[in-house]
């Protein structure tokens, strides 16, 4: 197999790739060849597995033999707590493939002069022989370097460990215990400087929600994105980022047109959504925001397009009870194949995870159109930045792919006033409609509106609509009727005057609803 190393510009240092999703993107093609890389983290942060993962996909993707030094947990440990990865290390060990240092034996500190790497590094260069290993993992420095008591001790051994590192011509990484997510890089405070690369991973919490992130410190010789970049860990998969680095606004666009379901919303789209576009619903709860998803599926499956809903606000029985109502059969439409619904509590996943499993699904499903409902149900566990990163990921994969979506969000107040989303979704979603509660005469009604549709002329009313067992009904714009869309609508009376310059209307009084 060839061997994937990789140089992103000129005279820059050779990476080989770890096969870590997301982090290949950010450092620019993996980590730097023949160097040593140091992760920095918490407890808990994936330190060891990222060390571990980066061995496995050398040997499963690269056929790069491995050597794993523990200081800490015994290799029977790590087998086991490896194994929900799908990364089958005694098949490795028997085939030759990778082998284990152990050095996880408790030490007592031993006085300043009286501790040696020199058997050590003797154990790792003969573990390097036998199987041919060009990647070395070390974890962690912290138990290793707990045998001294000196720093002046600690920093010429670390340097003797790397550089004899070097001289065996091997990619090695190697683990560090930080006390703090945004305090010293590591417990010791020279681990970083002796390293040609610093990694660290975070496991930070906001608003009591925990959110892992990867940021590459430094990196000699070579170029890297900056910044935190989130990641989460899955089974069977391990580390997985979910980089924003790599997209690129060069997606397909179409000019043909789709039904949304409901003829006279298409009329007031100009003949339907454009294919491959972005549409949010926004507003208050109970205004149809649901509804108008029913309809788009519908309309998808009935034009032979294969549908796929994520709820996060309701189970899959109350979504098909709902639909039946509007005399829509989600059941028959599954038994077909044409639609899948996913109907998940927010809560069950991080967002980072989400947006792994949408995608997946997507691949798997390949559907024509997508619909989540709803957004606002994400938000409310997340952080602004998580939640940011989460809509532009899944949207840049959505149009990547090219299908159509739906996408639903809560109006903050019941009349429907405020922001349509904190996450700044409007600016990236291609087209907006607002659906609005207004009083109107002592009776309370709905209205529905295009806010913005790019590409396209569309109806720029506010127009009545009412929901019954069969769906939606649009009706007549409404008219004399001002402030709506703020959620404090007044009607206006007009008058005939008779004036030197012919017959006007003017406004004669007001009438606050």
């Amino acid at each position: 197999m060839e061997k994937t190393y990789f140089s992103a510009a000129e005279n820059e240092v050779k990476k080989v790739k770890t096969h870590i999703e997301g982090f290949d993107q950010i450092s620019r093609g993996g980590i730097p060849y023949q160097r040593n890389t140091l992760i920095a983290g918490t407890s808990g942060c994936g330190k060891t597995i990222f060390a571990m993962q980066f061995l496995a996909n050398g040997i499963t993707c690269d056929n790069e033999n491995a050597v794993f030094v523990t200081f800490e947990e015994p290799p029977k440990n790590i087998i086991e707590n490896m194994r929900s990865f799908n990364w089958d290390i005694k098949k490795w060990e028997e085939k030759g493939e990778f082998i284990f240092v152990d050095a996880s034996v408790a030490h007592e500190p031993v006085p300043t002069g009286e501790y040696s790497l020199i058997a050590l590094l003797t154990r790792i260069e003969n573990a390097i022989k036998k199987v041919n290993a060009t990647r070395v993992a070390i974890d962690s420095l912290g138990s290793l370097l707990y045998q001294f008591q000196n720093d002046r001790i600690i920093r010429r051994e670390l340097i003797v460990l790397v550089n004899r590192l070097k001289q065996l011509n091997v990619t090695v990484v190697m683990t560090a215990e930080r006390v703090s997510e945004y305090g010293e890089i590591s417990r010791y405070g020279i681990e970083e400087f002796v390293s040609d690369n610093v990694i660290i991973l975070r496991n930070n919490i906001i608003e009591e929600k925990r959110r892992r992130t990867v940021e590459i410190l430094k990196y000699r010789g070579a170029f890297h994105q900056k910044g935190e970049y989130p990641f989460t860990i899955l089974p069977r998969k391990g580390i997985v980022g979910t980089s924003l680095t790599t997209l690129k606004m060069n997606q397909p666009v179409s000019a043909k047109r789709i039904t949304s379901g409901d003829k006279k919303l298409d009329k007031m789209c100009n003949g339907g959504f454009l294919s491959g576009s972005i549409v949010l619903i926004s507003g208050a709860t109970g205004t149809g925001k649901t509804l108008l998803v029913t309809e788009f599926l519908k309309g998808g499956v009935e034009a032979d397009e294969k549908s796929l809903l994520f709820a996060f606000e309701e189970s899959k029985e109350q979504i098909v009870r709902n639909a039946n109502g509007w005399s829509v059969d989600f059941n028959k439409m599954e038994k077909t194949n044409k639609l899948k619904i996913i109907a998940l509590y927010p809560e069950v996943l991080n967002l980072e995870e989400h947006l792994i499993e949408i995608k997946t699904h997507i691949e798997n499903f390949k559907p024509q159109r997508i619909a989540i409902d709803s957004l606002s149900a994400l938000e409310r566990m997340s952080s602004p930045t998580s939640i940011t990163e989460f809509v532009i990921g899944l949207t840049s994969f959505i149009k990547e792919k090219q299908i159509s979506a739906m996408i639903t969000i809560s109006a903050p107040t019941i009349m429907g006033a405020g922001t349509i989303t904190s996450a700044h979704i409007s600016t990236i979603t291609d087209s907006i409609i607002l659906l609005r509660y207004l009083e109107h005469r002592g009776c309370v009604k709905r209205g529905i509106t295009i806010l913005k549709m790019r590409g396209s002329f569309h109806d720029r009313e506010i127009r009545e609509f009412s929901i019954d067992d069969k769906g939606i009904h649009i009706k007549k714009p409404f008219k004399n009727i001002q402030g709506i869309l703020s959620g404090h609508p007044v009607e206006y009376m007009y008058e005939v005057v008779v004036n030197e310059k012919g017959i006007s209307k003017e406004i004669s009084n007001v009438l606050d609803n």
